[in-house]
């Protein structure tokens, strides 16, 4: 469950860092007296932006804390301790916080999304698709969630559905099944079910000519135990891909196995 949430605080991160730069580019600027050359006091953050800044560091517990002592919490401060409570593995914690969220704004897909994946990793897969099913009535742009819906498809042996998930996710953005995609999920099917989906993956990108993707994808199905020489060899599919030469030297390295 790494991975779910790091472009929201790194997008918090970047703001931070904008306002004080900013900051010191108006200073510098500013024609000051020798009665206004003392030295400047402390820069005061509010807590919210201690949190974010903690949690960009990897700071989890300190990130609580900050959100802790906010005394009038949005739903945003709500999801983001159920982050940080979900980074330390205390997912009934989180799952209690996103509810927080969702009780100040039942529309909030972020949330729901992280709602969604503390049921995946219970392994509740019926429920992580509802809620990320959810997310998506408000969201139906985002490309993670549907990479999220998918997985959870993949999980319960629904494959056809879980590819149709891949490919809406793939549409809306080539990149979200790289491993810094934030919200992704993967690492929690078993190793034949994993086999199954990066074999899916592997297809996505050849039907749309990313060759070096979809020969990495394919090699990670065989190391994962996608024995179907012969499919692979007439799916139709991948005849663009078999052209290749990167193809050729895969199907060489099965054989030496």
């Amino acid at each position: 469950m790494k991975r779910y949430f790091a472009a929201a605080i790194e997008l918090t991160l970047v703001a931070v860092l904008a306002a004080l730069v900013g900051t010191c580019a108006i200073a510098q600027t500013l024609q000051l007296s020798p009665s206004d050359s003392r030295p400047a006091g402390p820069i005061s953050i509010s807590l919210e932006m201690r949190g974010d800044l903690a949690m960009a560091h990897q700071q989890y517990l300190q990130a609580i804390d900050a959100y802790s002592q906010e005394p009038n919490k949005s739903a945003a401060i709500w999801n983001k301790m159920g982050m940080a409570y979900h980074h330390l593995f205390a997912v009934d914690q989180a799952r209690r916080d996103y509810e927080r969220a969702l009780q100040l704004r039942p529309d909030y897909p972020e949330a729901l999304n992280n709602l969604g994946a503390i049921y995946y990793a219970k392994k509740n897969y019926g429920k992580a698709i509802k809620y990320y099913g959810k997310a998506l009535q408000f969201d139906p742009k985002s490309a993670a969630v549907y990479s999220n819906l998918g997985t959870a498809y993949f999980a319960r042996g629904k494959v056809t559905l879980g590819i149709d998930a891949y490919r809406s996710a793939f549409t809306l953005d080539s990149r979200v099944f790289e491993s810094t995609s934030a919200l992704l999920v993967n690492e929690s099917l078993p190793a034949h079910d994993r086999a199954q989906q990066d074999y899916c993956l592997a297809k996505l990108f050849a039907q749309s000519g990313k060759n070096q993707e979809a020969i990495q994808y394919l090699r990670k199905a065989l190391n994962e135990g996608f024995t179907d020489r012969k499919k692979i060899l007439d799916d139709r599919t991948l005849a663009s891909l078999r052209t290749t030469p990167e193809f050729s030297q895969l199907m060489t390295e099965e054989k030496l196995r």
